[in-house]
């Protein structure tokens, strides 16, 4: 084995204070398995505008309570150079395996170093964190969190005091502070000190989730709803007790948090299979539609029937549910500005303009949208949803799930449902056919090796429409700062090709406009869209090598 290697894992472990992941690693250098110490200390998780996500274990590479005390100590010092000593940070978790304790000790370091920590009751879902900072003044916040990541990771979302997650310079500036932490024993790390809430800030964030609706609106759905294996069942449940909603039938096998994530391959309602069991439950309990959150309960997916499809349901696209929270906003009166990052629809654009609303495109990442100027409302098309930024900087899955339970009411008092609604706004604005190209990779050179293909020989046509402009995102544009992205324009069609920023995947955002002439033709128009995305993604799945 290499002596430096072996090196590095020693002292990790003399400093490591977790016997669970010290057991690990001795068990690793007993054996001698320099493969698995390699991919340990191949270099260390890096600290970004996500903050840190990655796999439960020992090393530098992991996530694990030495990774956590020396991210909060940095975070520490970065708020402390800022004139923050003395400030509150307050500390959220979901239930995933080791979030408690990595919470925990997140508390403890900022005690250690001068600043007032306050930890959430209980795992509790990542808006309920959101809203705290902003309602208790606090100078940053800290959400424990790997949001619909598979069961074997977990994550560190930092926000700061205006209640939204960090961008730059911020983030280099705290992952200079983290990589500045000497030894482990060095940092603080006190017993007690620090406040665990009660549930006051639950209920004022419940209180507050009651502005999102408009005064003596229908409250008539009827749901079904799974939280994923995740923490949104009780707090979704009360917001829509307390709105007058009728209760929302629980998936059974998916309504308890459990770590595990035993019914689905990945916890993400995206992913194939994942709303198979809320499917059954509808099938049984036939309600108007489905309602799901992912585990920390900031997404929202929605779900309606249609005879066409398998199964009598089909999931909504985010952009779609996108476009209908936008169209009930506007039909509701409302003013500000609707945004969106740059690889969702370009409907909600269409939807602002005609009812003489501001509208605004930035990078990908509520960091970005929580941030435009006067938002009123904002999306993007992984299924998140800001429908009240004063409340929330940030996408929220129980305020965007009683908001489509408002919508799907009037309409249901109407005789009318979702999908009538999106077949008005094909007809007002084209119809805006989106789909997504994912690649998931075990080696991130895949990633890199596609990005620099099509960076050196661009594709000039993709499914027989012709590539208009092609922009490389990472230069920055008038309005956008640099990004790793590519943008390409096409005859009535757009695709944009990025790395993700929180899972090993390539990314391609797909979109194609059809004009309707009535509604006769819709059909004809969605066979063309589907054709269109389908021939858009051979095209360029070719042209990446992927």
């Amino acid at each position: 084995m290499q002596q430096d290697l072996l090196t590095r894992a020693k002292a990790w472990l003399a400093e490591d204070p977790d016997p669970e992941t010290r057991a690990e690693l001795e068990k690793l250098i007993e054996a001698g398995d320099e493969p698995a110490l390699a991919d340990r200390f191949a270099g260390t998780l890096q600290f970004g505008t996500a903050g840190l996500r990655g796999e439960i274990g020992a090393g530098p590479m992991r996530m694990n309570r030495s990774v956590v005390i020396r991210a909060a100590a940095g975070l520490a010092a970065y708020l402390k150079a800022q004139g923050r000593t003395g400030g509150l940070v307050v500390i959220g978790y979901d239930a995933r395996y080791r979030s408690a304790d990595f919470a925990r000790d997140t508390a403890a370091v900022m005690t250690g170093a001068g600043l007032r920590a306050a930890v959430l009751p209980r795992p509790l879902p990542t808006p309920v964190l959101a809203y705290a900072i902003r309602h208790l003044g606090a100078v940053a916040g800290v959400e424990v969190t790997a949001s619909h990541n598979p069961p074997r990771d977990n994550g560190y979302k930092v926000y700061l005091g205006d209640g939204s997650q960090i961008v730059p310079p911020a983030d280099a500036e705290i992952a200079a502070a983290i990589g500045a932490v000497g030894p482990l024993d060095g940092v603080p790390r006190p017993e007690s000190g620090w406040e665990t809430l009660g549930d006051e800030v639950l209920d004022a964030y419940l209180a507050r989730t009651d502005a999102v609706l408009a005064p003596g609106s229908p409250r008539t759905v009827r749901t079904v709803y799974t939280a994923m294996h995740g923490v949104g069942t009780s707090v979704l449940t009360a917001a829509f007790a307390r709105a007058g909603f009728p209760g929302p039938v629980l998936v059974a096998e998916q309504a308890e948090p459990d770590p595990a994530f035993p019914t689905v391959a990945f916890p993400n309602p995206e992913e194939p299979g994942a709303m198979d069991l809320a499917f059954a439950t509808a099938r049984r309990a036939r309600p108007d539609v489905i309602i799901a959150n992912d585990p920390d309960a900031d997404r929202c997916a929605v779900a309606v029937p249609d005879a066409s499809a398998e199964g009598g349901w089909r999931m909504l696209r985010g952009d779609e549910v996108g476009a209908l929270l936008a169209a009930h906003l506007v039909d509701r009166g409302v003013s500000g500005v609707f945004a969106e990052s740059i690889v969702s629809s370009s409907l909600l654009g269409r939807i602002a303009g005609k009812a003489g609303l501001g509208y605004e495109e930035t990078l990908t990442g509520f960091k970005w949208i929580a941030r435009v100027d006067g938002l009123r409302y904002g999306y993007e098309e992984a299924l998140g949803y800001c429908v009240d930024p004063e409340g929330v900087r940030d996408k929220d899955g129980i305020t965007a799930a009683l908001l489509i339970a408002e919508l799907a009411s009037v309409l249901k008092e109407k005789g009318r449902t979702l999908l009538d609604l999106l077949d008005d706004l094909a007809l007002e604005h084209g119809l805006h056919a989106t789909d997504q190209l994912s690649v998931r990779v075990e080696d991130l050179s895949v990633i890199a090796n596609a990005m620099r293909r099509l960076r050196e020989t661009p594709p000039t046509a993709l499914a027989g429409l012709a590539v208009i402009s092609a922009e490389d995102l990472s230069r920055g544009t008038d309005a956008l700062p640099p990004t790793d992205g590519l943008r390409y324009h096409l005859t009535g069609a757009r695709v944009i090709v990025r790395p993700s920023g929180t899972e090993p995947k390539l990314k391609c955002y797909l979109e194609a406009v059809v004009p309707v002439a009535d509604a006769s033709a819709l059909p004809a128009a969605r066979a063309r869209g589907a054709e269109l995305l389908a021939g858009i993604k051979r095209d360029l799945a070719a042209a990446a090598g992927i």
